[in-house]
């Protein structure tokens, strides 16, 4: 009986992250309103890496510097990933179908690990990703083929975090946790302050609600947001965290609707059910077509 309260909650605090994740993208939107995207970043991954560093030094002291460069070097993956999520989110006026289209890097993390380690995917893979293609696809129809310029940003900030999943995966076995997601959050804002340097102008003045939602990003979005993950992944089977992660998307659709008045046009929504339900058959292993083929 403890054991289901115990997962029920899990399940519960879980959701409650991907609502945080969800808000994240909303926060990260405002806060870009009076601060340049990378330096935001490079801030907002900084200070979180800093908030880190009092509960892993002991860890750090005991870790080879070999390690500790391989993990930075992750980092740079993780790096770019989020700068093109950033980018994306400035240029883009459509925060849900975003959204959509950065969790289908869970269906690009198979591809990437059969290139680089000769891994093939599962079998639910290859029912998954025609859909997730072709929801793709009527994402950019609309009386045409029309891709914006935040699409592709979106699709590249998919594609990185793949690589760093995979890759991250193999540096995890190294380097306790705590240890390795604090050195990757200080490279990635340190790479961000670097090109926020190189390409942004600092503005000489930014309003206190700027802050505001700045602090609601790094705090919230950023910090609670990973512990509360961790603590609930920690009570919960793997393939019911994987499951209700696929909220993230769709809070992200209902805040964007909600606080921008975003407006989703019929191909919109139909390439967003498509990505979902492409989601679902893969974290699933495809037992729904199972059992859709056994009902019949």
């Amino acid at each position: 009986m403890s054991i289901l309260n115990s997962e029920r909650k899990a399940a519960l605090i879980l959701v409650a992250t991907t609502l945080l994740a969800a808000f994240g993208w909303i926060f990260s939107k405002e806060t870009i309103q009076g601060l340049p995207p990378f330096g935001f970043i490079g801030l907002r991954f900084t200070i979180a890496s800093l908030c880190l560093l009092p509960l892993c030094l002991t860890a750090l002291r005991r870790a080879k510097l070999k390690d500790i460069a391989s993990a930075a070097m992750v980092g740079c993956l993780l790096s770019g990933s989020l700068l093109c999520w950033i980018h994306a989110i400035s240029i883009s006026e459509t925060l849900g179908e975003g959204a959509f289209i950065v969790s289908l890097s869970m269906l690009i993390v198979p591809i990437v690990a059969w290139i680089l380690f000769r891994e093939r995917p599962k079998r639910a893979f290859w029912f998954s990703m025609p859909v997730a293609v072709a929801g793709l696809a009527s994402l950019s129809l609309a009386g045409g083929w029309q891709q914006s310029a935040s699409q592709i940003w979106f699709v590249g900030c998919a594609t990185m975090l793949a690589l760093h999943f995979n890759v991250n995966s193999k540096y995890s076995q190294r380097l306790p946790v705590l240890l390795l997601t604090c050195i990757q959050l200080f490279v990635t804002g340190c790479l961000a302050l670097m090109v926020s340097s190189l390409t942004e102008e600092i503005p000489t003045s930014v309003a206190p609600s700027i802050w505001g939602w700045f602090a609601l990003s790094t705090l919230l979005a950023t910090s609670l947001r990973y512990v509360m993950q961790t603590l609930g992944q920690k009570h919960s089977q793997p393939s019911n965290a994987a499951l209700i992660m696929i909220l993230e998307p769709v809070w992200t659709v209902i805040l964007s609707i909600l606080w921008y008045g975003e407006i989703l046009s019929m191909n919109k929504i139909v390439g967003c059910s498509l990505i979902l339900l492409s989601l679902i058959l893969y974290r699933t292993d495809g037992r729904l077509m199972r059992l859709r083929g056994q009902a019949s």
